[in-house]
């Protein structure tokens, strides 16, 4: 009967739970009037930031907004866009928490894509 309950005691003490939350948005913070109708852009690559913390008891780690930032920062660095007509669109935003007892660990994805336009399409 001892070995039972320490087979359930391990069991809960070794279980964890998690969830996932991803959030489709394309919310530049920019001005810019971008239309994507014609045919004058093309997709260069996919750009990732991840940034992960974890917290104690609910105790440290970073913000979700600060981690959103870092990730974000992760995304313009690869994309290179300095000096180009380029543009990051279909922006996700992945969030992914792991529960372990007293332990939590918080990972944040910033995923998009990076387009380059080709020309300037003439108004009618």
């Amino acid at each position: 009967m001892k070995k039972i309950y320490l087979f359930f005691l391990l069991t809960l003490l070794f279980t964890g739970c998690g969830f996932h939350n991803g959030l489709t948005r394309n919310t530049n913070v920019n001005n810019t009037e971008v239309v994507l109708s014609e045919r004058n852009f093309r997709v260069v690559s996919n750009v990732q930031g991840t940034s992960e913390t974890f917290y104690i008891f609910g105790l440290g780690g970073m913000s979700k907004s600060a981690m959103i930032a870092d990730a974000r920062a992760q995304i313009l660095q690869q994309a290179d866009m300095i000096g180009k007509s380029r543009a990051l669109v279909n922006e996700i935003v992945e969030e992914h928490n792991l529960f372990i007892l007293i332990y939590n660990r918080r990972k944040i994805t910033v995923t998009a894509q990076l387009i380059e336009f080709t020309s300037v399409s003439a108004r009618r």
